[in-house]
């Protein structure tokens, strides 16, 4: 009796899988990404989340939590502790809602500002030489990345 003992893939080589590709490529991206903030003793979903509150702090709409965990796509509970890790550094602080007493607005403090835009830079220079082998190209890129984030 022989047994069929070989993956049936419908891909003849492992190469062919956009999704192992994207699993492969995301992991070496996300490494180059550790090695860029570490100097700055942040994580990458720490960075994400001061980066995005940042931002958004400069809309003048207070920010709550569930609308950072929305913008950034982070989990909501992850959202939660990572906000905690970042208030015990000292770069956001938890602010009566000026409309909902019930509510905590998120507000980065000025360390957390001056270090969001300095992590920000080498965030922003790590991905320009790791997408540099797409020749130039990252725009087609990136919104094929969108249309799969976004479907």
């Amino acid at each position: 009796m022989s047994e069929d003992r070989g993956l049936r893939s419908r891909f003849a080589e492992a190469d062919e899988s956009p999704g192992l590709l994207l699993w492969q490529v995301t992991n070496r991206w996300q490494a180059a990404q550790r090695a860029a903030l570490a100097p700055f003793g942040l994580t990458h979903v720490q960075f994400v989340l001061l980066a995005a509150l940042t931002y958004l702090a400069g809309r003048d709409e207070p920010v709550m939590q569930r609308d950072l965990a929305a913008y950034a796509a982070t989990d909501p509970m992850m959202t939660s502790q990572v906000l905690r890790a970042l208030e015990q550094k000292g770069l956001l602080e938890r602010r009566d809602h000026p409309h909902d007493r019930r509510a905590k607005a998120l507000v980065p403090t000025e360390d957390g500002v001056a270090l969001a835009n300095r992590a920000l830079v080498a965030v922003e220079n790590c991905d320009h030489e790791f997408f540099a082998p797409l020749d130039g190209d990252t725009r087609a890129f990136a919104g094929g990345l969108r249309r799969l984030r976004d479907r």
